[in-house]
């Protein structure tokens, strides 16, 4: 699967400072992809419909077993909102059992500079 591109959802107040959050998941088993894959795309849905959402990008590989996210946010607030509603809540407890790995990143960033890119979010994984 390609990458879904980076979605604007919401523009930020000019220079304002924003959330960014991003996120590398990874599954124990090919076996467990096509299901992971069915919930990243729920969870990208709501994500696109969630309050204080400006941005959200999703990209898969596979054969690697690995997932990875890519949104920005009004703020903290709203970025846990998100994360503490249904469906968010129960798929990623549920989805616990199948998970190798896991690494969320969270840094702030000028509203002026999204949309973040994937170098960028792979370098703040790699020195975390």
């Amino acid at each position: 699967m390609p990458t879904i591109p980076w979605t604007k959802l919401a523009d930020a107040e000019p220079g304002a400072e924003v959330v960014v959050m991003a996120s590398r998941l990874e599954v124990r088993s090919l076996r467990h992809v096509p299901g992971f894959l069915r919930a990243s795309l729920v969870l990208l849905r709501q994500a696109r419909a969630a309050d204080g959402a400006l941005g959200v990008t999703l990209r898969a590989e596979p054969l690697k077993r690995t997932f990875w996210t890519l949104s920005a946010w009004r703020d903290k607030k709203a970025l846990y909102a998100y994360s503490a509603t249904e469906p968010h809540r129960s798929v990623m407890r549920g989805k616990r059992a199948v998970m190798r790995d896991s690494t969320f990143v969270f840094w702030e960033a000028e509203a002026g500079d999204l949309p973040i890119d994937w170098p960028e979010a792979e370098r703040r994984i790699a020195e975390n």
